[in-house]
């Protein structure tokens, strides 16, 4: 093997320093990878982190008379981002300035959301722990509760069960509908699909107060029906639908066209080819659909306080009387003056919020697979098949001789003259 040989496989396979160029031996081309965090890259963060705090300090204690802990700190990321420019741009070419400027703003966007996100979760379960922790909070409701009683009378088992019946009464509504408006839309279409999907995507933004409004004029004064957790289910049904069907109807298109093909090839007809391969080969995107659209509704306030009005006591009944859920049930506590009651919401967000982060981490472990991908039971015992020996045939009876009657004599071709 030739010097140079050695020389190209030596710089093919060697890893390329972080932040400097090198020369790619496939192609012979200069390469850099922009993106690694080097020691000069860590340095210039960390000065322009350090220098814009001491900037906007000075300016906000010593110099002009602002106040206020929000905008120091978007005062800070202003200067931070200038100083780190001018750090960055002392250094390195424009093009990479550009790359890193970018991957800082968005950086910080992320770590924004996250810290929000954690606050919020911080604060209410701080709120909140103090309420749950006492026995009987999840196992009483507030018919026998007043509001200068303690925290050890009263809890949110009606709201609990409200919140169940209701968000199961709209689940049972909404995913056929919106499963038979997918389909229609993705595998039948027509003249009808465009003005379908509009009103499907006109609907996904509708304000929630207005399926409230709807429901409480269409069902509860039109038709004479008293307010209930089957109003309030149909509410819901109505927030829910569309986004159940937005969400169905991109994970059916993503099946491949190859699947219906097939089927069609041998001899299915298109709904078959629909209930036997394209819904099941869509089954984790499905399911994610819905725990999208049941954790869409489970915190809705404004619908159901149209709909199922307010009992303090425990209804399981969702076809009679009012019933209350726990997004109802926080807003009529929280208003009270008294603490008790306060800690008595903060509880029942607590709660809501758990319910909510249940759905959205099962929405991402169900959809986690892609359409037609299996899981890993149905990879293990496809596994344990193919070890396992086969069961032996059974032997094949005998040949039946052909009766003389039913053989066929091919008379033999006369010798041409």
């Amino acid at each position: 093997m030739s010097e140079g040989s050695n020389t190209a496989m030596t710089s093919a396979t060697a890893a390329p320093a972080p932040g400097h160029p090198y020369v790619d031996a496939a192609t012979g081309q200069v390469m850099v990878r922009p993106s690694a965090l080097t020691a000069a890259d860590a340095g210039s963060l960390a000065g322009a982190a350090a220098g814009a705090l001491g900037l906007v300090w000075l300016l906000y204690e010593r110099i002009l008379p602002f106040s206020g802990a929000l905008g120091f700190w978007l005062c800070w990321y202003v200067a931070f981002l200038a100083l780190y420019w001018g750090i960055a741009r002392s250094q390195w070419e424009a093009r990479h300035v550009r790359e890193k400027i970018a991957t800082a703003v968005f950086t910080g966007a992320g770590l924004l959301v996250l810290a929000v996100l954690a606050d919020m979760i911080g604060y209410i379960g701080w709120r909140g722990a103090t309420a749950v922790g006492h026995r009987g909070f999840l196992t009483t409701d507030m018919q026998k509760t007043g509001p200068l009683d303690g925290l050890d009378s009263g809890g949110i088992l009606h709201a609990m069960i409200g919140s169940l019946e209701q968000l199961g009464l709209a689940t049972l509504f909404a995913v056929p509908l919106g499963f038979a408006a997918a389909v229609f839309m993705s595998e039948i279409g027509g003249r009808l699909a465009r003005p379908v999907r509009t009103v499907v995507e006109a609907m996904t933004a509708l304000p929630s107060i207005v399926a409230g409004l709807f429901v409480f004029g269409a069902v509860i004064l039109s038709l004479g029906f008293d307010r209930s957790g089957l109003a309030a289910s149909i509410a819901l049904t109505v927030m829910m639908m569309p986004i159940v069907t937005r969400a169905a109807e991109v994970v059916i298109r993503v099946v491949p066209n190859t699947l219906r093909e097939a089927s069609y090839a041998l001899g299915a007809s298109q709904w078959r080819t629909v209930w036997n391969v394209v819904l099941p080969t869509a089954r984790s995107g499905l399911t994610t659909a819905i725990l999208l659209g049941m954790a869409r509704a489970v915190g809705e306030t404004s619908p159901v306080l149209l709909t199922a009005g307010f009992s303090s006591g425990r209804n399981s009944n969702p076809f009679s009387g009012e019933q209350t859920s726990l997004p109802l049930y926080v807003w009529n506590y929280v208003r009270y003056p008294q603490p008790d009651m306060k800690i008595r919401a903060f509880g029942a967000a607590l709660a809501l919020m758990l319910m909510v982060l249940i759905l959205f981490v099962a929405a991402r472990l169900v959809g986690g697979r892609g359409p037609g991908e299996l899981s890993r039971r149905r990879r293990r015992r496809m596994a344990r098949d193919r070890v396992a020996p086969s069961p032996a045939a059974p032997p094949s009876p005998p040949a039946r001789p052909v009766p003389a009657a039913a053989a066929v004599v091919h008379p033999q071709p006369e010798p041409a003259s």
